[in-house]
């Protein structure tokens, strides 16, 4: 069963989604659909909608974050693999001289092209790249992302990108609202002073929090589905491990997207060791 990461990023990311998607729906309920749809039959569609958009949001997130990302199972007694790289490689189980010598040999007999992961202690398939967050090898491992405080895997993919397409969805609901109730007349709104400069500060707010997450996770969401599309997980692109170069967008976008689903997943992954 996957367990929670600790990571401090992670811990401080996931706080700060839910902000902002709570943020977003008070912002849209009260200052956008109640200000100015109040007299019509469109305020509680409106409602309705973005509210179960959110709820798909919230849900695939849950999903991205609790789900295993194809976590490599640990052997249940830890082996040595200090001498791998010498000629008289011993093969041995700590407390168990010779346990896992015939078990590993045939392994990697039948499986030529597994590695060793050290620092996992355990044989490991193609693809699979080791996490320093999770301190796991992860099956076909494209990054960690702190935003749902995990990794993006073999198994959860398909949530993260589910995830990502919600709040592009929910980023275009939120300003086609606030730049629909700017544009048409509302003779219904309040327009007392306060209220009225309340109204325009949090659809400002709204507007660059709905630019800036929308941008980003259609950046991320182009990388994942370009990376479905080529076969090729992120850090495998970035790595250039099937003897091509690494594309220029790639590395333009790991300069530019320093935001810590890159930052600290993609760069840091890079750093893993393969035995």
């Amino acid at each position: 069963m996957w367990t929670f990461v600790k990571d401090p990023c992670g811990l401080i990311c996931i706080p700060l989604t839910y902000v902002a998607v709570f943020y977003a729906d008070y912002v849209v309920v009260r200052w956008v659909i109640m200000q100015t749809m109040s007299d019509s039959l469109w305020a509680p569609f409106h409602a309705v909608l973005f509210n179960t958009v959110i709820f798909l949001v919230l849900f695939s997130h849950l999903r991205a974050m609790c789900s295993d990302p194809g976590a490599i199972p640990l052997p249940e007694s830890r082996m040595d693999f200090s001498d791998i790289h010498s000629e008289a490689f011993p093969c041995f189980s700590r407390g168990h001289p010779g346990g896992q010598c015939a078990e590993g040999s045939a392994m990697l007999a039948q499986h030529e092209d597994w590695t060793v992961c050290t620092r996992c202690e355990t044989y490991r398939p193609p693809r699979a790249h080791h996490c320093r967050i999770c301190k796991r090898c992860i099956k076909r491992m494209d990054h960690h992302c702190p935003w749902i405080n995990n990794c993006v895997g073999e198994r959860n993919q398909k949530f993260f990108i589910q995830f990502l397409v919600f709040v592009g969805i929910l980023s275009a609901y939120a300003l086609l609202l606030v730049i629909t109730s700017w544009l048409r007349a509302c003779p219904q709104c309040n327009n007392e002073l306060v209220m009225k400069q309340s109204r325009i500060v949090h659809c400002i707010i709204l507007v660059m929090e709905s630019s800036l997450f929308g941008i980003f996770v259609l950046v991320i969401l182009y990388d994942q589905l370009e990376a479905l599309a080529n076969d090729e997980t992120t850090i495998e692109q970035l790595q250039g491990s099937k003897g091509g170069s690494v594309p220029f967008h790639k590395l333009i976008m790991s300069q530019v997207c320093r935001l810590p689903c890159y930052s600290r997943g993609i760069h840091r992954s890079l750093n893993v060791h393969s035995v």
